[in-house]
């Protein structure tokens, strides 16, 4: 598992390398401690307070006011961080971030999605999946950069990635295991390929192509939560992205447009998306 290191943000020709054959790279400490306290105390207190954020973050009790036994009611994933936030546009659009996929992607990114995930002990897993099957990133694929707000490890929900998945066609995810996975949509691995564990500390970036599969586990541990931070972004040279993620910004913040990409995919176009977790 290749990393990189945060006194040199722009990968070497090894590290880039690297992730052209696996897929993916670490990037150790990127963010200061201090900025990765800023963030968790920000998103902390939007989860403490527990008050929704309309169509980022809907937070659910039972009518008695009691917490639901699926801790991912409570704390869902907060969508679209930099639209409500504005730690989340500045981490979104740091030029650190955008040194490492602006190597990675041999081109200049555009913004296009930011999220945090909770996931406290209890949690349920995220099954393995492909993110460009929900983005539809047209020609090329996304980038995600996702940061370690706590541990992330396969005790506490950590992430898994299936290295040398990248190159692999975008599949129709079948059913997955409810009791594991919190949303119902799986993509097996390719015979020979298996997944690995992303083991990251605090500040440390997994940075993975949109075609990479991957996923998690439930969070088993008893105490450590696994928050995290995740941004995705594509090419200048791409022309099409699933419109829910517009406006797309560049690394200035200005808007950029782009053409709208019909959902359907490997799944074909009559496919029944309500079915589905539509947005990585």
């Amino acid at each position: 598992m290749s990393t990189a290191t945060p006194s040199a943000p722009g990968v070497t020709p090894e590290q880039r390398e690297f992730y052209r054959t696996e897929g993916y790279l670490i990037v150790r400490g990127l963010w200061r401690p201090e900025e990765i306290a800023e963030l968790k105390q920000v998103v902390d207190g939007l989860a403490a307070a527990g008050k929704p954020i309309p169509g980022y973050w809907e937070p659910t009790t039972r009518p008695d006011g009691s917490l639901d036994p699926d801790p991912l009611k409570r704390y869902p994933r907060m969508l679209h961080l930099h639209r409500h936030q504005p730690i989340g546009q500045r981490m979104m659009l740091d030029p650190r971030i955008g040194a490492v996929v602006r190597a990675l992607l041999g081109d200049e990114p555009i913004a296009c999605q930011s999220m945090v995930y909770f996931k406290p002990p209890g949690s349920r897993g995220q099954a393995l999946h492909q993110d460009n099957f929900y983005l539809m990133v047209k020609p090329g694929t996304c980038v995600a950069a996702w940061t370690a707000i706590d541990p992330a490890l396969p005790e506490n929900g950590g992430l898994w990635v299936v290295p040398g998945t990248h190159d692999y066609p975008l599949q129709c995810p079948g059913p997955a295991d409810g009791a594991r996975s919190f949303v119902n949509n799986y993509v097996p691995p390719p015979t020979g390929k298996q997944p690995v564990p992303a083991r990251l500390q605090p500040g440390d970036v997994l940075f993975f192509n949109g075609s990479v599969i991957h996923g998690s586990e439930p969070n088993t541990h008893p105490t450590l939560w696994r928050r995290s931070f995740i941004c995705h972004y594509m090419p200048a040279a791409a022309q099409e992205i699933v419109e829910w993620y517009f406006p797309l910004h560049d690394f200035h913040g200005n808007v950029i447009e782009r053409k709208s990409a019909a959902l359907g995919g490997p799944c074909g176009p009559d496919f029944d998306w309500s079915k589905l977790e539509k947005f990585a």
